[in-house]
């Protein structure tokens, strides 16, 4: 059983996908604009979001900025009618763990939100993850390169992460898929490159080493 939050404002969509969720034994709550949607998302716990893209007050796209900016993991399945190839790479990009086009058919949203929420077990791990000038502070999801601060979004942090875990081992990008996106099939897009890349930028502006070594043809390694 998981607690869903449907921030849809089509009452015809919104009930029916209530219903439907309610019917497999899901407890839902209910958000028909954008502002009520965002309270919802930060403030009612909930098991994963089923979120309109193109929301009143406030749009479906900085809501999800909004809930990964200040650390809200939650799964997310943006649901919206915008079907071009750059629209769900944005929606993507943007922190969604899947993308479901309108029209669609209830069975399809179900399975998908249930892939998105099976994720594995959260596991113990140091708090202050230590490799030669990088710091990173899980607890207070802060990163510090010679004690300076480095301001990252949180796909950027989880990126740093993975690899500072994996560190004198390649991460391949699917494996950054699955752990950094929870995606399980290649959405064929430059995902993971764009946000290295970004991650980069940031983690080396005023250093000459990179620590982040790109491993043709495999993937990436960490190497202080």
């Amino acid at each position: 059983m998981l607690k869903v939050l449907i921030a849809e404002d089509d009452a015809e969509t919104r009930d029916y996908v209530e219903r439907g969720l309610r019917e497999l034994g899901h407890v839902v709550v209910c958000a028909a604009d954008g502002r009520d949607a965002l309270y919802l998302a930060i403030n009612e716990p909930v098991d994963a979001i089923v979120l309109d893209r193109m929301m009143p007050g406030i749009d479906g796209l900085t809501i999800l900025r909004s809930i990964r900016g200040v650390g809200i993991d939650v799964p997310v399945l943006m649901l919206t009618a915008l079907a071009r190839v750059e629209d769900r790479v944005e929606g993507l990009e943007a922190g969604a763990d899947d993308y479901l086009v309108k029209p669609f058919a209830l069975p399809e949203l179900t399975a998908r939100l249930n892939a998105i929420s099976r994720r594995p077990a959260a596991v113990a791990a140091e708090t202050v993850l230590r490799i030669g000038d990088v710091e990173l502070n899980r607890l207070k999801r802060e990163a510090r390169r010679c004690g300076r601060r480095v301001d990252l979004q949180p796909r950027e942090f989880a990126l740093l992460e993975q690899l500072m875990s994996n560190a004198g081992r390649i991460v391949t990008r699917t494996m950054l898929l699955e752990r950094v996106w929870d995606f399980h099939f290649d959405p064929k897009t430059n995902i993971v490159e764009t946000h290295v890349s970004r991650l980069r930028s940031k983690l080396n502006a005023g250093f000459d080493h990179d620590p982040i070594q790109t491993v043709r043809g495999s993937g990436y390694l960490y190497d202080a």
